[in-house]
């Protein structure tokens, strides 16, 4: 008996790359997840989105303008979460929770221009909610689909103008958001 194999059931790792992040303006996600029973998987994420579009300095005088199209989603957001499976592990339906950071910059969106030129910035602590499908489509690769909210508190500060602008609030807030579009590409070890 002490010399007799026991077969020992491997753990089931993936890394997910978020295709849905990038309708963001560009947002970068990526997860890493692990199977810790046949209906439950532990999952960690990071995004970031470090780009701002539509920058075009005018100069006028000794003065630079600000820029009505100035668009930006700045943020770095990192989350740990579970997912539950009805069926097995990294097939089919999926419910999820996680809680989440993020720091952000984000302005340049609205009507009319007035409200466009709005900048906010700070940093949001929440949990967050999912669910979603995943296509297994070979041995090691699936595709996710999904859709998440989250709400929680943020610290934020608004300026008048995406950069070099004046600070007209700041404070406290509850928040409940649209969290992600899930579009995932994620690989089985």
């Amino acid at each position: 008996m002490l010399f007799s194999a026991t077969a020992a059931k491997a753990q089931t790792w993936t890394v997910a790359l978020n295709l849905g992040d990038a309708i963001e303006l560009g947002t970068i996600g990526i997860e890493g997840s692990v199977a810790v029973a046949q209906h439950w998987s532990i999952h960690a994420g990071a995004k970031v989105n470090p780009w701002t579009f539509a920058k075009h300095d005018t100069w006028n005088g000794l003065f630079s303008e600000p820029d009505p199209d100035q668009k930006q989603d700045r943020k770095q957001s990192y989350a740990i979460g579970a997912r539950w499976w009805p069926w097995n592990v990294y097939s089919g339906w999926w419910v999820g929770c996680k809680a989440q950071y993020q720091e952000y910059n984000r302005g340049g969106f609205g009507f009319p221009i007035a409200s466009r030129l709005k900048t906010e910035e700070g940093d949001a602590f929440g949990a967050a909610l999912s669910g979603g499908y995943s296509l297994m489509l070979k041995e090691h690769f699936n595709l996710d689909f999904g859709l998440g909210v989250w709400g929680g508190w943020t610290k934020f500060r608004q300026f008048e103008y995406p950069e070099n602008g004046k600070l007209i609030a700041e404070g406290n807030k509850w928040f409940f958001l649209p969290n992600e579009v899930i579009i995932s590409l994620v690989y089985i070890f």
